[in-house]
Order: structure tokens, then C-alpha cells, then sequence
């Protein structure tokens, strides 16, 4: 297992229960496969830097986790299909 922080911006116009939905099931996609200490830190509706699908402003979410490489790709398979993700990245935070 190997410590992961994982960035998504989903689309500001979805509606609170949606979207906890759509955190919650991409939280499942790593906890179903054995992921271990899950923090997610909800940062709200932020400014983007440049417009991504005409949207100016995204809902950031970021979720620290130990999670094995199997599970975290499994989640950018999934994320890169989901359309109310606008972008993400998966950065592993092990030392070398």
C-alpha cells in the first residue's frame, strides 16, 4: 500500500445530494478495494485559473488515502468517464 492524495473538481451546478452521492461512490471505489485511512477534505466552490467545459468555478475535492496502485487506478479509469468530473490528478506521496 502506498499513501496517495487524490485532487478532483466536479461541476458547480450539481446539486448538494448528487454530488455527495458522486463523492461518496468514488470513495467506495477505494474503500471496496481495501484502501485504509480516508480523509476527504471538501474545499467548496473555488475560482478555476482557466475556463474548463464553460464552467469559471468548480467544487474541489481532496482525499487523502493508503491505497494499493490497483485500486487508484481503477479510480482515474473511473473518474476519467464520470462527466460532472471536470479534472483530476493522483499524486503518490510515498518517500524515496
Amino acid at each position: 500500500m502506498r499513501k496517495y492524495e487524490i485532487m478532483y473538481i466536479i461541476r458547480p451546478n450539481l446539486e448538494q445530494e448528487a454530488r455527495a452521492a458522486l463523492i461518496g461512490e468514488l470513495n467506495t471505489i477505494l474503500t471496496d478495494r481495501g484502501a485504509e485511512n480516508l480523509t476527504v477534505n471538501e474545499w467548496g466552490t473555488r475560482d478555476l485559473a482557466y475556463e474548463i467545459a464553460d464552467f469559471k468555478k468548480g467544487y474541489y475535492v481532496v482525499v487523502g488515502v493508503m491505497a494499493s496502485p490497483e485500486a487508484t487506478a481503477e479510480m482515474d479509469r473511473v473518474m476519467k468517464i464520470k462527466e460532472d468530473v471536470l479534472r483530476h490528478i493522483i499524486i503518490s506521496r510515498e518517500e524515496k
